[in-house]
């Protein structure tokens, strides 16, 4: 694998510095644990591969739908846990994953876009990446996104943890574990025991609340319930030139952003219950889609909300099962004043509702087969787009959709001596909007001494086109293409573990991803209109190295750099909104031991290439949270600087017909403070 690497600005010497600074601190006497319970490092030798990972990071469920070991797990994961996203100030999933290896987020002052290894789409709606919560899948039936921002149905306090799984998924997921899978597992109801109150206040005249109740019971009764809400102002004045006869350029109180979340899990024995619902609406200031700038109430409006009841049970053979019945909805709406002339509001929306059935088994045969087997069934009952004038009324477009999906799949972790394990999965998949797809994974994870691990990796995936791209013609800016072909993705990975002590754990991956088919927003020179097509071939191939420690007395620490480079295979260009280099420290200190602790973040972003072609400069950021515990009996106070040394950078926008802006300009410096109280 050849990668180019872009010549190191000053900031990597500096990372490698702190990186080596973590290596040193990890093994010095100082920063020793002094509980003689500690396994020493000669101690450590004498363990197996499978009580090694349980010293470090424990166990993952969302890489094959069962728990087990991270390192045995086929793929590359990171897991923040809801620690961290205290003692770093997280506010929302794209805080999270701001903070994440060979991650990235771009804002448009509307929605968050991740992006991934280098891969960030111009206009895409998060749908190459599948979000789950408790394995629940988020992604809606008629755009495919991930909401990631306020617009997210979970409130960050009700986290236990967070799984980032890189790599294809599709042999198990189906369509949009393309580039990964993220798996949000919530909090249970004795891990809060009690209620809770939480508020902040922050920069913008933004301001926060919570409550929540959870407690836990005899025969494995737990109940969690929690409610939330949110209120931004936003930025007062955003000033974007390309709109400079308007208002001298400045949209005035156009920024503002309001949510509230509801959230309940119910288990008892075998069977568990687990609701959400969530509201955001957003102004949008940067007069997307040809609105007029700076007119009041244009804005976009989220609502979704979900049900899920699971059985699962372990026989006395080994044997588990699980049973999963859901149901889900999502509704979008969104306002735009447009001069036609004369000024006329305009709505677009889109409601979808659908059903989801799934079974999984999953038992130990021959001793050396871990084999799971499931079958999924999914009925899109409603998948309505309309676009219209309010007044006078006209309809654009009036289109409505059912659709069906069914799978089945089977996966085998076949464990061919003490130091060698094979994982071989593959799905089948057949949508009654394009037909079939079959996808598998192959893993082979090899640990040649006790404290030393490589995963060999392959997969296949796949992305279908989902309605919006379909079928969305509005006849004026867009038209629908309903012979769209599936995305398709080959992936190869090499991953390298090593294990320095107790407490240091590092790993270095090198990845190479090649994608057919892919979906495109194309502007047709003959009418001027805008259409999804398979139109382009791309490739990326990067390396990410990451360094974490850990140790009893409180100090954690993580860096990681990542340098890759995404290409459009048919011109031999630069993807757009692709960084080649991205780098994380994130440390935690402990002022007073278990009590206060000082959390500085660093995260740095090399340059990127806009849809207008230009470049949008590098930039670095830090963030620096001070977390107290138990300040006052059962008070927790933590005090967040976001963006400390106020630096100013943008974020490329989608290009016409969404923005007319190249780039967005981001927030500068933000403060909160943030209280919680248990009693």
């Amino acid at each position: 694998m050849t990668v180019t690497c872009p010549k190191n600005p000053r900031w990597v010497s500096t990372l490698l510095r702190i990186c080596i600074l973590l290596a040193v601190a990890c093994s010095h006497p100082l920063f020793a644990a002094t509980d003689t319970a500690v396994t020493s490092s000669s101690d450590l030798l004498d363990l197996s591969i499978e009580e090694l990972s349980t010293i470090q990071i424990t166990t993952v469920t969302g890489a094959s739908k069962y728990e087990q070991k991270v390192t045995e797990a086929p793929s590359s994961i990171s897991i923040i846990t809801s620690d961290d996203i205290r003692k770093f100030g997280y506010r929302t999933l794209a805080d999270v994953l701001r903070s994440v290896r060979s991650f990235y987020v771009t804002y448009d002052r509307n929605y968050s876009y991740y992006g991934v290894r280098g891969f960030s789409r111009p206009g895409d709606f998060n749908t190459r990446v599948l979000l789950l919560v408790d394995g629940h899948r988020i992604n809606d039936n008629v755009y495919d996104q991930a909401p990631l921002g306020t617009e997210f149905l979970l409130d960050m306090d009700l986290v236990n943890r967070i799984e980032v799984i890189r790599g294809p998924g599709s042999s198990l997921y189906g369509s949009n574990a393309f580039f990964g899978v993220i798996n949000i597992i919530t909090k249970s109801g004795g891990a809060v025991q009690g209620t809770e109150l939480a508020a902040s206040a922050a920069s913008l005249d933004t301001y926060a609340g919570r409550i929540s109740y959870g407690t836990s019971g005899p025969g494995g009764f737990n109940m969690l319930l929690s409610g939330s809400g949110y209120d931004s102002k936003g930025n007062a004045h955003l000033s974007y030139p390309e709109f400079a006869g308007i208002n001298n350029g400045r949209a005035d109180h156009r920024d503002n952003d309001r949510s509230h979340n509801f959230f309940s899990k119910i288990s008892y024995r075998d069977f568990s219950f687990e609701g959400a619902y969530g509201y955001r609406e957003k102004g949008v200031p940067t007069a997307s889609y040809g609105s007029v700038f700076n007119a009041p109430d244009n804005r976009t409006i989220d609502e979704n909300m979900y049900l899920d009841a699971a059985y699962r049970h372990v026989f006395a053979d080994g044997i588990s099962v699980v049973a999963k019945l859901s149901y889900d909805e999502k509704n979008y709406w969104e306002d735009y004043l447009m001069d036609y002339p004369p000024p006329t509001r305009n709505r677009d929306t889109a409601f979808g509702k659908w059903w989801t059935a799934e079974a999984q088994a999953t038992g130990l045969f021959f001793q050396r087969h871990k084999v799971s087997a499931g079958a999924e069934y999914k009925d899109n009952i409603q998948q309505d787009q309309s676009n219209f004038d309010i007044d006078p009324p006209f309809t654009y477009l009036d289109d409505r959709r059912r659709s069906r999906l069914h799978a089945f799949y089977v996966e085998d972790e076949y464990r061919i001596s003490d130091r060698l394990l094979a994982n071989v999965g593959l799905r089948y998949d057949h949508y009654s909007s394009f037909g079939d797809t079959t996808n598998p994974r192959l893993a082979l994870i090899y640990a040649p001494a006790r404290t030393t691990i490589f995963k060999l990796l392959y997969g296949t995936a796949f992305r279908a086109p989902n309605v919006f791209e379909l079928y969305y013609n509005d006849g004026i800016t867009a038209k629908s293409n309903p012979n769209l072909k599936p995305e398709k993705i080959k992936t190869y990975e090499l991953v390298y573990e090593q294990y320095l002590g107790p407490s240091i754990r590092t790993s270095v991956s090198g990845f190479s991803y090649r994608i057919e088919n892919l979906i495109t927003s194309v502007t047709d020179p003959g009418d001027g209109m805008s259409q999804f097509q398979n139109s382009n071939r791309t490739e990326t191939r990067g390396i990410e190295m990451e360094l974490e420690g850990k140790w009893q007395n409180g100090i954690r620490g993580r860096a990681s750099y990542s340098v890759q480079k995404a290409k459009d295979m048919n011109t031999g260009e630069v993807l757009t909104n692709s960084p080649e280099q991205l780098g994380k420290v994130n440390i935690i200190v402990p002022l007073i031991k278990e009590r206060v602790f000082l959390d500085p973040e660093y995260q740095y972003m090399s340059s990127r290439k806009t849809v207008g072609n230009s470049r949008e400069g590098a930039f670095s950021i830090v963030n620096v949270t001070l977390y107290g515990r138990d300040m006052l009996k059962h008070l927790d106070i933590a005090f967040s600087v976001y963006n400390v040394f106020d630096t100013k950078y943008g974020d490329p926008g989608a290009g016409p017909p969404q923005h007319v802006q190249d780039v967005i300009p981001q927030d500068g410096r933000l403060f909160r403070i943030k209280l919680t109280y248990v009693f």
